[in-house]
């Protein structure tokens, strides 16, 4: 157990999270053709928070999926959700009654849940489905993440040299003899952001914590899936994807000593020449507070950058 204030789940923690990606889609949107999503009006990239979440339960499940306090609630496997809910009803010796379960089995079933997957006690869940577990608000919340500047999406074609259906491939007779016919290739599109820097914003919340079980052991993990979760989702589509920066604001108390939002406006992201289009990193600037310039009771740790 780290006795490093950044892990300390009494505490309230506010962060800031850089990343970038090279020739790569961060998270298509299926409502656009999978292009990279954006904000219409200022043409800036945007990642959700559900895409970074998965990310880390990605990390998660790769890395402590073996042990039994740190399986994955909102899995990529094809698990039903109502068959987790039954797992705590059967281990508690419950018997599932639907809207007409009491309020105190309903109680224990989900502190089952916190108690057993890593994912509820730190982002929380809506569990009140058909087998009903309750609902959890967890401790850990992120916001969209933002491209410091405008994005130009590319929407590439790309061809295949193989094809899909037999017949596609069937030589045919023409009108004037021969065969003809004999598909040998398919078209296909592939959207990138030739570059994109990244900020996204999260908070920890101590109150939260306590209600869910969010120990301080799962906020150290919490910290070291944000770093180590980008080469754990390599793919072709999303290109070279890095962190760049985590900055952690601490404060002394559950209650925190500054708000959120004066905090963040304390690191400056900024394009060193604003008439080169970026391309990589370097093109950016990152400046941080100094000690003094932080509230009183509030201190600051990096963890990348």
């Amino acid at each position: 157990m780290s006795d490093a204030v950044y892990t300390d789940v009494n505490r309230r923690h506010d962060f800031v999270l850089v990343f970038e990606v090279i020739d790569g889609n961060p998270n298509g949107d299926p409502d656009a053709g999978n292009l990279p999503r954006l904000d219409p009006e200022t043409m800036q990239g945007l990642v959700t928070d559900v895409c970074l979440k998965r990310k880390v339960r990605d990390y998660v499940d790769a890395t402590r999926g073996d042990q039994a306090a740190y399986k994955i609630y909102v899995q990529n496997k094809g698990t039903a959700l109502n068959q987790l809910h039954q797992r705590a009803y059967l281990d508690l010796g419950i018997k599932p009654t639907g809207t007409k379960q009491k309020r105190s089995e309903v109680d224990q079933t989900r502190a089952w849940m916190c108690r057993n997957f890593y994912d509820i006690r730190t982002f929380g869940a809506v569990m009140t489905t058909e087998v009903n577990c309750g609902q959890v608000r967890g401790p850990v919340q992120l916001t969209f993440a933002r491209s410091v500047d405008p994005i130009v999406p590319l929407d590439l074609a790309i061809t295949r040299v193989a094809i899909t259906r037999e017949q596609d491939a069937e030589l045919v007779e023409s009108e004037k003899g021969g065969l003809e016919g004999g598909k040998v290739t398919e078209m296909g599109r592939k959207a990138l952001v030739p570059y994109g820097l990244y900020v996204g914003y999260g908070f920890v919340n101590p109150h939260f914590a306590a209600q869910t079980g969010f120990s301080s052991e799962d906020l150290a993990l919490f910290w070291e899936a944000l770093r180590g979760m980008w080469d754990l989702d390599r793919s072709a589509s999303r290109g070279r994807l890095a962190l760049r920066g985590l900055y952690v604001f601490t404060h002394e108390n559950k209650l925190g000593k500054a708000p959120a939002h004066k905090l963040f406006d304390l690191i400056h992201v900024r394009r060193r020449d604003p008439k080169a289009p970026p391309r990589r990193f370097q093109d950016y600037e990152i400046t941080l507070p100094r000690p003094e310039d932080l509230p009183d009771g509030v201190t600051l740790t990096v963890l990348e950058g």
